[in-house]
């Protein structure tokens, strides 16, 4: 067997490899285990595991003070070279994406995360001791170095993923939990923005971690940064978020640009988070919010429930911004809004739909773009009308969950163009009166509170067509 060569030749005496400040012994002994995590030759699994039981056997062994020593006495010293073996145990307990395909591949990554984890823990407890020591100073510079990787690998593995277990899960959860304790955080959040106006937080150094996973080329490469970035973007809000919007944008708009919809859901979500946390004129600025705006549009022709679900939320949110750059000065008509445009869309879409799934995701939304055109509905009264009656026809299963949206839509859509509704008297009556009826002789498995719900709706949709109709209705019924 070839003799493992990269554990027989240690660095000498007085020397470190390039870009490395320590030249004490205790630095010679980190550069040696640095370079075994990150060299170039194949991975080996042997050669690793020795580096992390003599990184295990050298923190166990060394003092505080020693282990910080040359934070103000050489550029960078120790603190800096544990942060580059932070960085490199983060990157070895990372999933990668040949290991997808394998069986056993996670099953790999969630041992490494544990004993990566394990380490994390006790560096994380030496720096914890060293806080009323005489070394404090260095104690800050050190968690400058950590803080970054730390929270990275801590977030990867503490989610409930593919590549995660309940062991492994469980050491990077101790591990986030003695990291916020070490860096004196309350939650994730005030990690990330500052506990106080004062303090700068580490989100920007977070999203410098993973800016080189999240470019177009190599994204998909570490299957865990979407997700930790996805995570960590959501911990953020107003007012902290929009100062980052130049770093977080990007890599939303390219998560959501992807082929798979997993993947398009999760970049939507992410820019729905950016919609909502950042000041409409930090949108709009740029014409970002237009940008934004095709980007979803364009999800909507993909037929995947939970994605259209995601984008439709999302746009809802978006167009008071968008309308914001709208100026009506009266007299003429108002201009279309992007509202009416997505909803022109979605009736579209809706007439032909036979998919269970997808009728209830577009009903699902439905009421909430009548309620936001208000009278202004009534450019799309036909269409509206041919969609709500089509649906109160269609029987949706034990939860009724289209009809009963249908008829909160028919509702909402009285209430804002009552004075067309009379002329629709006949039309609406019969759908209405007909939907009672096939209710009332319902014997199929629909629960007793769901027939309560429906028959409830639409005896209310009933009295308000009798209102906007001035007490027509019982005049027609009447024989």
């Amino acid at each position: 067997m070839e003799p493992d060569s990269s554990r027989e030749s240690p660095p000498r005496e007085g020397s470190s490899l390039p870009g490395e400040c320590p030249s004490s012994a205790l630095g010679q002994s980190f550069s040696q285990i640095l370079h075994h995590l990150t060299g170039q030759e194949p991975r080996r699994s042997k050669t690793r595991n020795a580096a992390l039981q003599d990184l295990d056997a050298l923190l166990e062994a060394t003092e505080c003070d020693k282990l910080f020593e040359g934070s103000g006495t050489s550029p960078g010293g120790m603190p800096e070279m544990l942060g580059k073996v932070a960085r490199a145990l983060e990157k070895y307990a990372a999933p990668t994406q040949e290991q997808e395909g394998r069986e056993d591949g996670f099953s790999a990554v969630a041992e490494r995360a544990s004993a990566v984890g394990l380490l994390f823990i006790k560096l994380l407890r030496k720096v914890e001791s060293a806080k009323n020591s005489l070394v404090c100073p260095a104690r800050k510079t050190v968690l400058r170095h950590l803080a970054g990787p730390i929270y990275v690998y801590a977030v990867t593995h503490s989610l409930e993923q593919p590549w995660t277990r309940p062991t492994s899960q469980d050491v990077a959860g101790e591990v986030l939990a003695l990291l916020l304790q070490v860096t004196e955080c309350g939650s994730v959040a005030g990690f990330l923005h500052g506990e106080n106006e004062d303090e700068k937080g580490r989100f920007t150094l977070v999203l410098g971690l993973l800016k080189p996973n999240l470019n177009k080329e190599s994204w998909k490469k570490n299957p865990a940064t979407k997700h930790v970035f996805s995570w960590t973007l959501q911990q953020v809000t107003r007012p902290w978020l929009n100062q980052h919007l130049e770093r977080i944008l990007p890599p939303s708009l390219l998560i959501s640009d992807d082929y798979q919809t997993e993947n398009k859901v999760l970049g939507v979500r992410c820019l729905h988070h950016i919609v909502l946390n950042v000041p409409a004129a930090d949108l709009l600025q740029y014409n970002r919010a237009q940008v934004l705006y095709h980007a979803l549009v364009s999800h909507l022709y993909t037929p995947e429930h939970l994605l259209v679900q995601a984008v439709l939320l999302c746009l809802l949110d978006l167009f008071p911004v968008l309308e914001k750059a709208l100026h009506w000065k009266g007299g003429a008509a108002r201009p279309t809004t992007h509202c009416d445009e997505v909803l022109q869309l979605i009736l579209t879409h809706m007439e032909p739909e036979h998919r269970i799934l997808l009728r209830r995701t577009y009903a699902r939304n439905l009421p909430a773009f009548v309620q936001r055109l208000g009278i202004l509905s009534v450019r799309h009264m036909r269409r509206l009308e041919r969609v709500i009656l089509g649906y109160l026809e269609v029987y949706d299963g034990p939860e009724e969950e289209a009809r009963l949206k249908m008829l909160e839509t028919l509702k909402l859509l009285m209430q804002c163009i009552w004075p067309r509704v009379p002329c629709r008297l006949v039309v609406l009556l019969k759908a209405l009166l007909k939907l009672v009826c096939d209710v009332a002789r319902d014997r199929s498995l629909t629960p007793e509170p769901v027939k309560s719900a429906l028959l409830e709706e639409a005896t209310a949709c009933l009295v308000l067509l009798d209102h906007c109709s001035q007490g027509r209705v019982k005049a027609v019924v009447r024989p």
